[in-house]
């Protein structure tokens, strides 16, 4: 039987779409903005650094990272950023999710600048560095993920809160996008100052000294947005459902709201008193009951996030290998080293403009009207459909005359995955468990995403490599080629579709009834062979 819901959590739930709303979209969503800007523009100058770093003099073709050097420039900031989640995660629960914010903004400004003075007279002397402050930028970056959904989860409406969770991970295709765009303003002002011959007419001056100045300044841009959105961070109060289900403090959750709301709310303390007091609302992460209650909930948003990152990460990381592969962009020995970072950072900036941003929106408009489960179960369906349709004919797509064909499939698979599984799998963490785990479980599940990113961006490093031996790239093994990895991530984005049905709807629901904390407590009802034997969610 449904409680009675508390006054100030019912407040929030019915209130109208104002303001304070937009406010916190745009507060944590530029954090969002920031993560996705740091974690994707390395993939527009590992080519860069090949070039400055690893030249050979005499090679026919310009230097390129050690396939160690390359795994690790790329993949360090997901394997920090999998920390991050998990930590801060946690301690969004413990202390606090206002407390944490403000930490994982200053990790983030820091690492953000620190990255970009990677000094040294070597090549280690610079990716070493370069791979500590990346790992620690990635650290900070996770603490995002699970601070802000569960943030934007407790602040919003229970008519539009997918919207605007969604809203707020939407920030992410517009730091893709944006990383794109400072890289082409960046390499064409440095083109037009410092022109250089192709690599295959003059090897060694095809790459400028200044060309060092590119890629530092493209990683430090990401402290801009982030510093930027740092006061109004702070001055964001606790979210009420933290305040009073948590640290149950009911006087001032009714008091932060009624300022935000700005409205009389009762503080309700005997009733807060009565809930904290209940046995059913005190079940830790590591107990049968939680295991019974939210055991295959869990399992289904961490396969089902840890799925998508393979694909995702593997397809937005690795793009420029697969537009080199069939030749959308040219040759590197035909290309000096900073038009190189052009025409890969225009390649990934069209794709984000036309399918990565539009499909992040689409997500946005239509959460609330079909729901979480369709637009995940339809997303991993047509990223299934479009990758098998890329890796069948590959020989079909290489040929000159069908690449844009090529591109424009390539571009489906990003429109679906965000119109998709990369929103929604952000999104139902943060609405199906209860207010005193949400932070710890979002951060479980997007550490799981994250595990699939280090699968992905690591393995498909590899598994990319050209069969023939003698085509691949210096200092690789031989892989199972482009068309065999878009076949096995077409097998993964199969495997997302089938664990989503593990994964419950929230749609139209309060928090508390999504996660069952709004239920009268049944558990002393049942018997001890019942509990043993039941495996759906039972209400609190």
């Amino acid at each position: 039987m449904p409680r009675e819901q508390l006054q100030v959590l019912n407040a929030l739930d019915v209130a109208k779409t104002q303001l304070y709303h937009f406010t916190a979209i745009v507060i944590a969503g530029m954090g969002f903005f920031t993560d996705a800007y740091d974690l994707f523009s390395i993939s527009l100058v590992t080519k860069l650094l090949g070039r400055i770093y690893y030249f050979k003099e005499g090679s026919e073709k310009p230097g390129t990272l050690p396939p160690g050097v390359a795994s690790s420039v790329t993949g360090v900031a997901l394997v920090g950023t999998l920390a991050g989640q998990l930590f801060f995660g946690w301690l969004g629960d413990k202390m606090g999710r206002k407390k944490v914010y403000g930490m994982t903004l200053i990790l983030m400004i820091l690492c953000s600048l620190a990255s970009g003075f990677s000094f040294g007279k070597s090549a280690n002397g610079v990716m070493i560095p370069l791979c500590f402050f990346r790992f620690w930028l990635g650290f900070g970056i996770g603490g995002d993920y699970p601070l802000s959904a569960t943030i934007m989860s407790e602040y919003a409406n229970k008519k539009t809160r997918g919207a605007f969770i969604a809203a707020v991970f939407a920030m992410q295709g517009f730091g893709i996008l944006t990383g794109g765009i400072v890289a082409l303003i960046v390499s064409t002002a440095f083109d037009h100052a410092y022109k250089a011959p192709a690599y295959q007419d003059d090897r060694a001056g095809s790459t400028v000294p200044q060309a060092d100045y590119i890629w530092r300044i493209i990683l430090m841009f990401g402290a801009v947005p982030a510093a930027l959105t740092y006061y109004w961070r702070m001055k964001m109060p606790e979210t009420a459902r933290y305040t009073a289900l948590v640290a149950k403090n009911a006087k001032q959750a009714a008091q932060d709201m009624a300022k935000v709301l700005q409205v009389e709310i009762d503080p309700e303390e005997a009733k807060v008193e009565k809930l904290s007091e209940e046995k059913s609302n005190s079940f830790g992460l590591f107990t049968r009951e939680f295991a019974r209650r939210h055991g295959l909930h869990l399992l289904g948003t961490t396969t089902t996030w840890f799925l998508l990152d393979i694909a995702f990460y593997s397809q937005n990381l690795f793009q420029k290998d697969v537009f080199t592969a069939i030749g959308w962009i040219p040759k590197p020995e035909t290309m000096n080293a900073i038009h190189e970072v052009f025409r890969i950072a225009k390649a990934q900036t069209l794709i984000a403009l036309f399918s990565t941003v539009p499909g992040y929106w689409f997500t946005v408009g239509f959460i609330d009207i079909i729901g979480r489960f369709a637009i995940q179960l339809m997303g991993f369906f047509f990223m299934t459909v479009f990758m098998f349709a890329l890796a069948i004919p590959y020989h079909h797509w290489t040929i000159a005359s069908n690449r844009i064909g090529f591109v424009i499939m390539y571009s489906l698979t990003f429109f679906f995955a965000n119109f998709g599984p990369n929103a929604t799998t952000f999104v139902v963490p943060a609405e199906i468990f209860p207010a005193r785990l949400r932070s710890t479980c979002h951060g479980i599940s997007a550490a799981a995403g994250k595990a699939g990113a280090v699968v992905g961006a690591y393995g498909f490093l590899y598994a990319s490599q050209n069969t023939d031996k003698s085509k691949t790239d210096v200092g690789y093994p031989p892989g199972i080629g482009v068309k065999n990895s878009l076949i096995v991530l077409g097998c993964v984005n199969f495997l997302g579709m089938c664990f989503t049905f593990l994964v419950p709807e929230a749609n139209g629901k309060s928090l508390e009834e999504a996660s069952g904390e709004n239920e009268e407590d049944r558990v002393d009802e049942l018997t001890e062979e019942q509990q043993g034997v039941s495996n759906r969610t039972v209400p609190v």
